[in-house]
């Protein structure tokens, strides 16, 4: 029989604690994406101060995906929040381009920046989890130099628990896959640029059209190297949907299309070293 560990606060502890926190912030303005972790945020904020004290900002640019911004539109008007959009401009900056390994600092320190001209008084908040802090994230290098903060790590919240919370909430994001933005599909080494970002939405939205929700393209260059989940590898490999999804993807403008056996695994571009100078 399994027991909750006593020692440890409850997921509604832990939302009493966030809401508490938020509470006591003027002037929020959330760094929203419409993702599973600022979707929560942006509810529980809009509860603690009400939604016409709580400003939700989200930063447009080719790196975040269409459907991506549509989804995050709906969540605010359902939450009764007013969103603002803004334009990012990461990739007017050489070294986001370069993707050298750090692209993620210049992405946040360039959102980061945006955020605190248009509310100089006050305190941008961002959905970082704890579990996040446990992987390589240069942005929160970013998230430091401007005085973001982070509640969700504040009162020390798991993407599970921010799962099951949301779930309560019956929060359309609740059990939405991880969807970071485009440029990660790019391995390091690879430089970001738009017309390869404009690939790697088209190609993604074909997978989502063929019923894969959970995927990825990661783009080399001319090749699309797929990722499904490793059960559903079968649908793909030697199949005639296969040979769909090739002739489509070389019709985006790549001229290798491969799926790839290790299956989905998210970060996975992140493992691949950067190409050897020759």
């Amino acid at each position: 029989m399994v027991t909750s560990d006593p020692s440890k606060p409850s997921d509604a502890d832990q939302e009493t604690a966030l809401k508490a926190l938020i509470g006591k912030i003027l002037d929020p303005v959330v760094a929203f994406s419409g993702g599973v972790d600022s979707s929560y945020l942006l509810a529980v904020a809009s509860e603690a101060l009400g939604p016409t004290r709580v400003r939700a900002v989200l930063g447009v640019s080719p790196s975040v995906a269409s459907h991506q911004i549509q989804l995050a539109r709906e969540i605010a008007r359902g939450l009764g929040v007013t969103l603002q959009e803004v334009a990012t401009e990461e990739l007017e900056r050489p070294e986001y381009r370069a993707n050298a390994g750090n692209r993620c600092y210049f992405c946040k320190d360039t959102l980061f920046t945006t955020l605190a001209a248009l509310a100089p008084q006050g305190t941008i908040l961002e959905g970082t989890n704890l579990d996040d802090l446990s992987e390589h994230r240069p942005g929160r290098a970013a998230a430091s130099e401007h005085r973001v903060r982070s509640p969700l790590v504040e009162v020390g919240l798991s993407k599970a628990a921010i799962r099951r919370l949301s779930r309560a909430r019956s929060l359309p994001t609740a059990d939405l896959p991880s969807s970071p933005c485009l440029a990660s599909r790019f391995p390091a080494g690879e430089p970001v640029t738009e017309s390869g970002l404009r690939q790697v939405e088209a190609g993604e939205a074909l997978l989502r059209e063929l019923g894969f929700s959970e995927m990825r393209l990661r783009h080399h260059g001319s090749l699309a190297r797929i990722e499904v989940p490793r059960s559903r590898l079968a649908e793909l490999a030697g199949t005639p949907l296969a040979a769909t999804l090739a002739t489509r993807l070389r019709a985006l403008g790549y001229l290798y299309v491969t799926l790839d056996l290790e299956g989905f695994r998210s970060g996975s571009s992140s493992h691949l070293p950067p190409p050897v100078a020759v």
